[in-house]
């Protein structure tokens, strides 16, 4: 199983996972000509693609779906509630499930979708299994509930919001209902609330740490990092910001 961020911030996100013969694009935040050129640069073609699947409707998540899933025919995978609020027009192929489904598989991957508290009509996030390799993914959650602690357990790899530093949020340019928005409970995770959740979470097996959707304005690579390694040290080795500009590389998960 291995990885790669095309870019995660407010501007767009996406991420791609590849195990067995499968790969999956989770959301589409940027156009379909920046997607495909970030995709080359991974060595992806976006024909290749098997799935993309929603997290929620915001446009930093969902710009570019529509046009992606049109262009190359690709199924799109989405909850209930998105489905029901997304912009996305006419999609060729549009499967939804319930938050709290069970685990489904999209060729060799299985996926397990999780709610997460933010302010979008069903947000989701998901673990991703295959060969016996966990993989697992949180942003845009404004808090930490206990179902997210019990299915981030045993991951060999996980993608953690670090979106904002508690003081540079409260000292920065955003208006005080802004500042309210992004640091309240259906809102975005802060620095210290990611390392809070690592520490709940059996992180013994994790081979990846992505810190991600950092904010360009209220958190900096070198804070997000210092929250993260104040839980464990052993974590640096391991560790990855994610940037808003660039794809990260590929990144290899496998047993020890």
């Amino acid at each position: 199983m291995r990885f790669a961020s095309l870019g995660s911030g407010s501007r767009g996100n996406a991420t791609l996972i590849e195990a067995g013969g499968t790969r999956l694009l989770i959301d589409c935040g940027f156009s379909a000509r920046e997607t495909e050129r970030r995709l080359a640069q991974l060595g992806v073609t976006a024909d290749t693609l098997d799935a993309v699947l929603v997290t929620h409707e915001h446009g930093d998540h969902i710009r570019g779906v529509g046009a992606m899933a049109r262009r190359h025919q690709l199924p799109v995978w989405m909850s209930d509630g998105t489905r029901r609020s997304h912009r996305c027009g006419d999609l060729p192929s549009l499967n939804s499930f319930s938050s709290h489904q069970l685990p489904f598989m999209i060729g060799d991957i299985q996926v397990t979708p999780f709610p997460v508290p933010h302010d979008a009509k069903e947000t989701v996030q998901f673990t991703f299994a295959a060969n016996q390799l966990k993989f697992g993914m949180l942003t845009d959650s404004g808090a930490v509930t206990p179902h997210i602690v019990e299915l981030l357990q045993n991951c060999d790899a996980l993608m953690l919001e670090c979106n904002h530093d508690v003081t540079m949020l409260a000292d920065g340019p955003y208006p005080p209902r802004l500042q309210a928005r992004v640091g309240g409970g259906l809102g975005h995770l802060s620095n210290r609330q990611a390392a809070n959740l690592l520490d709940k979470i059996d992180h013994t097996r994790l081979r990846h740490l992505m810190a991600a959707h950092l904010s360009e304005k209220n958190n900096t690579p070198q804070l997000a990092k210092e929250a993260l390694l104040s839980i464990s040290s052993q974590l640096e080795s391991c560790l990855t910001i994610s940037e808003q500009n660039e794809s990260t590389d590929w990144l290899e998960i496998s047993t020890c």
